[in-house]
């Protein structure tokens, strides 16, 4: 019996359950309960290994109930789940990443599904919230975690209202994302199935997208400053960002305001000093609120 992979999605980590393979779940049918050990590192370092009973259950896949997830596991990260015959239990291990990685303000500390993140993330319930929401979570997530969605699909996604007003609360949360450097400008275009593609196809119908990136930087380490390991993303209100480079869309590249910026914030010692790579961007410190 083969062991197999899964990426925990936020469901998995509220309800307290982990996927179960079919042929693994064959094999513990009808126990009354099954025995998990959990294998992990806490934030990526110290090795911790749990033992404790479980139900096995098929509503509405396969899953384990009753997992209590250590408080470093993320939406997206990845689990092994495998069978030990010899100990009669089912083994759950997390792989710990080289270096942690803060992925849009959230700090990961094992390895992870970029698109599973991208459509996870809840980047809150402001109005450029909720247009980020729709970018990511309904719009086509490539293996980067990057996505893309129509412009024009937006009004009827984003519960921002119809009319002018609702029109003028959306143009307001788009310009905010494209100044913050969240989201970019792109033309794509849709195939016969209506697959959105980035970059266009040639002779396809074309469209305006948005296009999201996920913003990963180094964390700081367990016992560094901010390395605490409570880095969550989510938004807080009136404060501001200090500049920082994203990449951009494939075939983009910086225009020479943002590479001035960059050398302007270098000489600053705003950020450290490092050349602006092509296919990347600097976004100036901003005021976010």
């Amino acid at each position: 019996m083969r062991s197999r992979r899964f990426a925990l999605v936020r469901a998995d980590l509220e309800d307290a359950v982990c996927p179960l393979p079919e042929d693994l779940a064959a094999t513990v049918a009808g126990r009354e309960s099954v025995t998990v050990v959990l294998e992990h590192r806490m934030l990526g370092v110290t090795p911790a290994r749990e033992s404790f009973e479980s139900a096995a259950v098929h509503d509405p896949g396969p899953r384990l109930t009753g997992i209590a997830w250590p408080a470093d596991v993320r939406p997206g990260v990845f689990v092994t789940v495998a069978w030990r015959p010899s100990e009669e239990c089912v083994s759950v291990r997390t792989t710990a990443l080289d270096e942690p990685l803060r992925v849009d303000g959230v700090d990961y500390f094992h390895d992870y599904d970029p698109t599973v993140i991208t459509r996870e993330f809840d980047p809150g319930l402001s109005n450029r919230g909720r247009v980020l929401k729709a970018v990511r979570r309904l719009g086509r997530v490539f293996d980067d975690g990057s996505a893309v969605f129509p412009e024009a699909e937006l009004p009827a996604h984003c519960g921002l209202g119809r009319g002018k007003k609702g029109m003028f609360l959306l143009r307001n949360a788009v310009d905010q994302l494209l100044r913050e450097g969240y989201v970019t400008r792109v033309t794509g275009s849709t195939g016969p199935d209506g697959q959105l593609d980035y970059p266009a196809v040639d002779g396809a119908e074309t469209l305006d997208l948005l296009f999201y990136a996920p913003l990963v930087e180094e964390a700081p380490l367990p016992g560094e400053d901010g390395g605490d390991g409570h880095g969550d993303g989510g938004e807080r209100r009136d404060h501001w960002v200090n500049g920082f480079v994203r990449r951009l869309p494939p075939g983009a590249h910086a225009s020479k305001k943002q590479q001035t910026l960059h050398q302007k914030a270098i000489e600053k010692e705003q950020i450290d000093g490092f050349t602006l790579e092509p296919g990347y961007t600097f976004v100036k410190r901003h005021h976010r609120g």
